[in-house]
């Protein structure tokens, strides 16, 4: 009776280092894989071959150049610019992994503001209405650090829908209001310098009389 015992105890005490033990070796196998890094193609004028942003090498460009698109609204306006007002066109198709999941054309140099429009037909077989959008000012800065051939723009930067904020406030760029001030500043100051000449004179003349009268 003691031997069978000793043998059932034995027994158990394989089996649950086995599970143990697979247990132990199969918790890695079964975690859930990584999510597919996200990137962008860039693909237009003066481009001979589309630009590849990474985000697990370049995170900083691709969510830049995401950003120009992840605020677009379902529904956009129906009708754009007029052809000739667009400017150079550059599509950009939003990537996870190697998966194309959607496209954008974006026109940064288009007549009265940057637009963006989202075609109906994405790679990812969703349904989304086409449409048209204002785009941010920053996009034709984002597009060019991206690697885009467009010339730098020094009055803009990152901002809101269909606009931003100067480097400069509009008031620093106006000469002649500086001027203005300047020369206010400057009679002011004269007109300070007078005050004081003149209590310094009524002092000093008050002084003298009153030395005047003691003495006679």
């Amino acid at each position: 009776m003691v031997r069978h015992m000793r043998w059932l105890a034995t027994v158990l005490a394989g089996a649950l280092a086995t599970a143990l033990l697979s247990l132990g070796t199969a918790g890695p196998a079964s975690a859930a894989p990584k999510p597919p890094p996200a990137g962008v193609d860039i693909a237009g004028e003066g481009l001979s071959a589309p630009l590849q942003l990474r985000a697990d090498t370049q995170p900083t460009l691709v969510g830049a150049v995401i950003d120009q698109v992840n605020f677009l609204a379902h529904t956009g306006m129906p009708n754009g610019p007029k052809p000739a007002d667009l400017g150079p066109k550059y599509t950009v198709v939003v990537l996870a992994g190697e998966t194309q999941k959607q496209t954008y054309d974006l026109y940064p140099k288009a007549v009265g503001g940057p637009r963006v429009y989202r075609p109906a037909k994405q790679p990812d077989g969703r349904k989304i209405s086409a449409g048209w959008f204002l785009g941010r000012l920053s996009m034709s800065e984002t597009l060019r650090t991206a690697g885009v051939p467009l010339e730098r723009q020094f009055d803009t930067v990152s901002g809101g829908v269909g606009g931003g904020e100067r480097v400069l406030p509009e008031n620093t760029l106006d000469p002649a209001k500086d001027l203005d001030k300047a020369l206010g500043d400057l009679q002011r100051l004269l007109l300070l310098n007078v005050g004081v000449m003149l209590t310094i004179t009524v002092g000093l003349a008050g002084i003298a009389l009153l030395i005047r009268r003691r003495t006679r």
